[in-house]
């Protein structure tokens, strides 16, 4: 090709530019650094356009880290036999050979429940039932959302399961210190269904929290405390309150198995196709913004954020069970300051480390202003308006 003189110094200057771009693409898909672009994905928050940083983050935080080693655990409960003294070595979860579980005045009168008995090898096979089935379950599905009153069903006031019905205005209250800074009470009261988070207590505080609770949700290690009462009794909010909570621990469907039996309410586990979808998405808002702020390698974030232990908190599912079976979402207690304490209700100052708790702030400012931005959720899905109350 012939090139003009009076064109070759434009020319010249094309093909440095050109040049000194594919440099640039080539430098970051290499290094694997995608800080220096996010001030570009901010700016095009907007657009459909994909981004090398867009994939490379959505497919980094579709990785479960904790996936190999929940597996295992799961194979192992499932496989081991409750009578075998290999059993015996893992049972960290009981005490010297007794399960100490009171399922009810039977069981009560008789102390706790031998290992090597009839009742408790029933237990032991309902358990492993359970445990299969979630497991098997326990996958990613974009369309979980819009399935959500039907895969979870809803609950009435009486504690009656209704299956396909949403609730015109939910609020769901978190614990943070920043609910004694107003009275929200009655502001709170006043939704047709409220969701608690892990048995807080509002005795005394009602004028803060409100009184009236529909749902108590809680992560599992809250029922493996209750499950050594008299009639696993968890109940704070009353016993005609159903409770559902998520599975932190697999070995917690033990408790599950035998508390299921003896609650007057519903005891539910969340759909592990939920837990699945939090998962990613609270990971994809936390390396979102360690990327932002430390310009460090995509690969470091684990490192920072406990790798395999890293997870979402008990309020960020209650959240999105709220969005995804009612109409209108109240946020109230989420948040922190300088001068209020972590939980309104404990003296408990310091953030849990296996949480981003900012990250999730970040979620929630999404689901009030764009949550279309929000990944892994199917398009079909519609967003209820959701209000954060400070």
């Amino acid at each position: 090709m012939v090139i003009k003189r009076s064109v070759r110094p434009l020319f010249s200057v094309l093909l440095v530019f050109a040049a000194a771009a594919a440099t640039l693409c080539f430098r970051v898909i290499v290094s694997g650094t995608f800080g220096d672009l996010l001030d570009v994905r901010d700016a095009r928050a907007t657009e459909n356009v994909p981004s090398v940083f867009d994939s490379a983050l959505l497919t980094f935080a579709a990785v479960d880290l904790a996936e190999k080693s929940l597996r295992q655990n799961v194979e192992q409960l499932v496989d081991m036999d409750f009578r075998s003294d290999d059993f015996n070595r893992q049972r960290s979860f009981l005490s010297a050979g007794r399960y100490r579980l009171h399922s009810g005045e039977r069981s009560v009168r008789r102390g706790p429940m031998d290992l090597r008995s009839p009742e408790f090898y029933n237990l032991w096979m309902k358990f492993r039932r359970y445990l299969r089935d979630w497991w098997r379950h326990r996958q990613y599905d974009p369309d979980v959302m819009s399935n959500m009153v039907n895969v979870l069903k809803t609950v009435n006031m009486t504690g009656v399961l209704e299956s396909g019905r949403r609730y015109r205005t939910c609020a769901v209250v978190g614990n943070s210190g920043i609910l004694l800074k107003s009275n929200q009470g009655k502001a709170i009261d006043s939704h047709e269904f409220v969701i608690r988070l892990n048995n807080a207590r509002i005795g005394g505080y009602e004028r803060f929290v409100g009184s009236k609770t529909s749902l108590s949700f809680m992560n599992s290690n809250i029922l493996h405390l209750c499950s050594r009462r008299g009639g696993c009794y968890c109940h704070p909010y009353g016993e005609n309150v159903p409770i559902m909570m998520y599975m932190s621990q697999p070995v917690h469907f033990l408790d599950y198995a035998l508390c299921n039996s003896s609650h007057k309410s519903p005891l539910m586990i969340t759909d592990p196709q939920l837990d699945v979808l939090c998962a990613r998405i609270v990971k994809y808002y936390s390396i979102k913004r360690f990327l932002k702020e430390t310009k460090k390698p995509l690969e470091a974030w684990s490192s920072n954020h406990g790798g395999p232990e890293f997870h979402y908190s008990s309020g960020m599912q209650a959240i999105m069970l709220a969005v995804g079976i009612c109409n209108k979402v109240s946020i109230y207690g989420f948040g922190k300051s300088d001068t209020a304490k972590h939980h309104y209700h404990t003296n408990q100052k310091t953030e849990l480390s296996l949480h981003d708790y900012q990250a999730e702030y970040d979620l929630y400012e999404d689901l009030v202003n764009t949550p279309k931005s929000i990944p892994f959720i199917s398009d079909k899905f519609k967003f209820p308006p959701v209000i954060i109350h400070r």
